[in-house]
């Protein structure tokens, strides 16, 4: 019979921290193995230590390269490959000469332990088992004494060897985040967290759980020190110690997107997750799902200077409000809105930001392929702001000039004319054979698309969950087996 391999979970530095399956399986073990650096101290071994015995055969798995170069014909990736695979034979001799073997894991075998190489290589031979420990993210946030997560917040666990554009965005869109492998990647973290604004918030802690560990505020650790056995923690807002002030408001102006959540871009989330307040008519305001302490004013669609004028109030008194629109907030959305009001004297030191949004016509033209792709115009059919005349004028505008228009608000329950009267204005220069597609409720489950013509544009398919892009002369629908695709050139 052959033997069986144990990965075993000896915790994140402290013996005691060692489960008593852990200790019992080690004390057992015919054969102990334990990665280690060209130094040859083993972390894990240290752990295990009071659980060894006499008599045991131990093994050590020396990394033949960490950080360093080598000259390996595969380079770094063939120098480790060759190692695993070296390693795992020897094992294999082990465990088919029938002995138990246990394989330390510092932390947990199955969280960024060397553990899991050999059991990839090792499991369609020999039985293996797991015995998960205590990882070095629960020991640091227990050495902080601060929750790391409460509630329904989001834990993210980064590793520092990311770029920081990576590390950027990542810790913008989660509520918590722990950052490992640190050492010289230390500085490229500490610019992530300063440039996503998490780096009030955020711990250092050093060796977790062992006898040299060391708890600090990011902003006093010193790049030079970092080992890479240490960790950051961004506690989830209900609990950081260094949540935003709101002694000086604020308005920011954001764009959810066209519908689905993926469109929403993580500099709106991290926004969203910042504000105390947020103001929006109430279909937009349902798509934000609300923090512990948030308040949410919602209101009806046509009231956007009341809306913009109870924002900027809001942010003059200390809140930080987030103004929500769908789409892109600059296209037919609150930034113009929130912008006018600003501009009176009352407002004059409130900072306003806008951030932008995946916009509908881009939704609706990517769904098809690139109708969008040469010049073209956004008109909305809309004559609550600016009368039917000037729009009629547009539209006569972009028709003689040959351009693909996207047409916002093209109709409503009590405004069915417009669109009537759109189509046969373009009809009285563009041919009846100009592609049209309606894209209906993107980005949501109710998504429709049709491509018809001018010509046989229909009306009554067309509500206030539509965008509508009418093509140029040269817009071409091509019918492929792998499906239909619009397009206009770029090329004249």
């Amino acid at each position: 019979m052959t033997g069986i391999l144990y990965g075993v979970g000896v915790g994140p530095g402290d013996p005691e921290l060692v489960t008593v399956k852990a200790a019992r399986l080690i004390s057992e073990a015919d054969v102990v193995a334990y990665h280690s650096a060209r130094h040859g101290r083993s972390n894990a071994r240290a752990c295990a230590a009071p659980y060894l015995r006499e008599g045991q055969i131990e093994i050590r798995l020396m990394y033949p390269v960490t950080t360093e170069t080598t000259d390996h014909p595969g380079g770094y990736r063939g120098a480790l490959e060759d190692f695993y695979a070296q390693a795992a034979e020897q094992l294999a001799e082990h465990l088919t000469a029938g002995r138990k073997v246990a394989l330390l894991a510092e932390g947990d075998p199955m969280f960024y332990s060397s553990y899991m190489h050999m059991h990839k290589r090792l499991r369609d031979r020999f039985e293996c088992l797991i015995v998960p420990g205590v990882t070095s993210v629960s020991a640091a946030a227990a050495a902080t004494g601060v929750p790391l997560v409460e509630a329904d917040e989001v834990l993210t666990v980064l590793p520092g060897t990311l770029p920081e554009p990576e590390l950027r965005r990542r810790l913008a869109d989660t509520d918590a985040a722990a950052i490992m492998k640190l050492g010289r990647t230390f500085p490229t973290v500490d610019g992530a967290l300063h440039a996503a604004g998490r780096a009030d918030a955020a711990w250092y802690v050093e060796r977790a759980s062992r006898a040299d560990e060391r708890v600090l505020a990011l902003g006093d650790v010193s790049a030079a020190d970092v080992p890479y056995f240490a960790t950051v923690l961004v506690p989830g807002r209900i609990n950081a110690p260094g949540a935003p002030s709101t002694a000086r408001g604020e308005v920011v102006v954001v764009g959810l997107g066209p519908g689905d959540e993926a469109w929403t871009t993580p500099e709106v989330r991290h926004e969203l997750a910042e504000a105390t307040d947020i103001v929006g008519y109430q279909t937009y305001t349902d798509r934000v799902r609300p923090g512990p302490g948030q308040r949410v004013h919602a209101s009806d669609n046509r009231v956007e200077a009341e809306r913009a004028r109870h924002a900027l109030s809001l942010a003059a008194n200390g809140a930080r409000v987030a103004v929500v629109s769908s789409g892109d907030p600059g296209v037919f959305a609150m930034a113009s809105a929130v912008a006018e009001v600003a501009a009176d004297p009352d407002f004059h030191d409130v900072p306003v930001r806008v951030l932008p949004g995946m916009t509908a016509a881009n939704a609706v033209a990517s769904r098809v392929g690139a109708p969008l792709g040469h010049d073209y115009a956004a008109i909305s059919l809309s004559d609550y702001l600016k009368p039917w005349e000037v729009i009629e004028q547009r539209l006569r505008a972009v028709a003689s000039a040959d351009l693909a228009l996207a047409v916002y608000n093209p109709a409503s329950k009590t405004r069915r004319e417009q669109l009537v009267r759109m189509r046969e204005v373009l009809l009285e220069v563009r041919a009846p054979e100009t592609v049209v597609v309606i894209g209906r409720a993107v980005g949501s489950p109710e998504e429709t698309l049709t491509v018809t013509t001018l010509g046989e544009l229909d009306p009554e398919q067309v509500d206030m969950r539509c965008l509508l892009i009418v093509g140029s002369s040269r817009t071409e629908v091509t019918d492929r087996a792998a499906g239909r695709i619009v397009h206009t050139p770029r090329r004249y």
